[in-house]
């Protein structure tokens, strides 16, 4: 994640510690995306995780769940991002999410909105979840069509006012790609008019469903144009909102290009902003980031899932993770030996690490090459 409210307005929360703390990346106890369901109540044209309104088998039960919990606990694992899927079709989310809480861990939850009630909100935040993303993808007409179900758009955001009005911290989550890109301006602006917390834009990524959207991806100019928006209107929300959040994900060339902006407007900002972003350590996948499936099998992260790495039916995830560790994983961990093409030559490869190696393995079939949505010219990154 790249805090463009952090590293242009200097605005804290309590997350950016995660993000720009002492040497993140040497450290290897991870934040956990928990994929615990495939099933979902919608069926969105980009979701990296195929999930849809089918029955998946082999969950892990609740027992299973609070024993890697506790697990995950002793490893002293700061987050667990509950998602899915939709998670909220768990039966038992609420007392999972109760039961990492009580371990001491934070609970996050990535969900779609569409299913939170008034009286859902208030479950949500007696179990003791810190934060709810919920996902939306433009404004009605977009998010509806690119979502596969008519009115999902207004649950959503209703979702967002019940959590809101439980006092539990809220934000949307918005994936770019070409179905949407105009809808981004309004999205923020929304951000300010409904009061919401944190808005958090995704940079599209080429796994499961998203596979087939390869030629929805943003070119360079409408990236670097999108990109260009966030800058301005983060400045101008700190401006009227000092305690919202914008933030980007998935992609840390933003990192680099907020840079290379700052050096051209503010030299001071700029020096500031690198240091935290090289204390950040761009993508850590596999070290700083990891994925629990459904299945309990576990992954660099929630889209590289062909990467199977261990099972936690049959090794603790804290074994899997760091005694004697899939091959792979210590080829993350060391990547930069491994990379090819314009990521082997970045003179800011301490920013970004690579960035994210499923967008490479997608479109060249190599784990190694560049990113293809690195939008920064040659000569920028020589």
């Amino acid at each position: 994640m790249i805090s463009f409210t952090r590293l242009l307005c200097g605005n804290c929360n309590s997350s950016n510690e995660l993000r720009y703390g002492t040497d993140l990346h040497e450290h290897f106890n991870p934040v956990v995306v928990w994929n615990l369901t495939r099933r979902c109540n919608l069926c969105c044209i980009h979701c990296y995780n195929d999930s849809g309104k089918m029955r998946f088998d082999e969950e892990l039960t609740t027992s299973e769940s609070k024993r890697l919990i506790d697990d995950l606990a002793e490893f002293n694992v700061p987050v667990i991002l509950f998602s899915g899927g939709e998670p909220l079709l768990r039966e038992d989310i609420l007392e999972l999410g109760s039961h990492a809480v009580k371990q001491g861990i934070r609970a996050v939850l990535s969900t779609n909105g569409t299913l939170i009630t008034p009286q859902m909100a208030k479950q949500i935040k007696d179990s003791g979840f810190s934060y709810v993303g919920i996902s939306l993808d433009g404004l009605e007409e977009t998010n509806d069509l690119l979502r596969g179900v008519k009115g999902a758009f207004i649950k959503a955001l209703t979702g967002i006012h019940n959590c809101k009005q439980e006092g539990i911290k809220a934000g949307i989550r918005f994936t770019l790609q070409r179905q949407n890109y105009r809808d981004l301006e309004n999205i923020l602006n929304m951000t300010n008019k409904e009061d919401i917390s944190r808005c958090c834009i995704y940079h599209l990524v080429y796994s499961g469903r998203g596979n087939i959207l390869l030629g929805e991806a943003l070119s360079i100019q409408e990236t670097r144009k999108a990109v260009d928006l966030i800058f301005r209107k983060t400045i101008e929300l700190c401006k009227m909102a000092p305690h919202k959040e914008i933030l980007t994900v998935d992609n840390h060339t933003d990192g680099v290009y907020l840079y290379l902006e700052l050096q051209r407007k503010d030299p001071l900002k700029a020096e500031k902003a690198l240091e935290m972003l090289k204390r950040n350590g761009g993508n850590r996948s596999g070290s700083g980031i990891a994925c629990i499936d459904e299945k309990g099998n576990v992954h660099p992260d929630q889209f590289l899932r062909n990467i199977n790495l261990g099972n936690v039916r049959e090794r603790k995830f804290s074994d899997i993770w760091m005694d004697n560790p899939h091959p792979l994983l210590n080829s993350l961990r060391n990547r930069k030996k491994f990379l090819k093409g314009r990521c082997a030559t970045c003179k800011y490869l301490d920013i970004c690490n690579g960035n994210l190696r499923a967008r490479a393995e997608a479109v060249y079939g190599d784990l190694w090459s560049q990113d293809p949505a690195c939008y920064l010219a040659d000569e920028e990154i020589r």
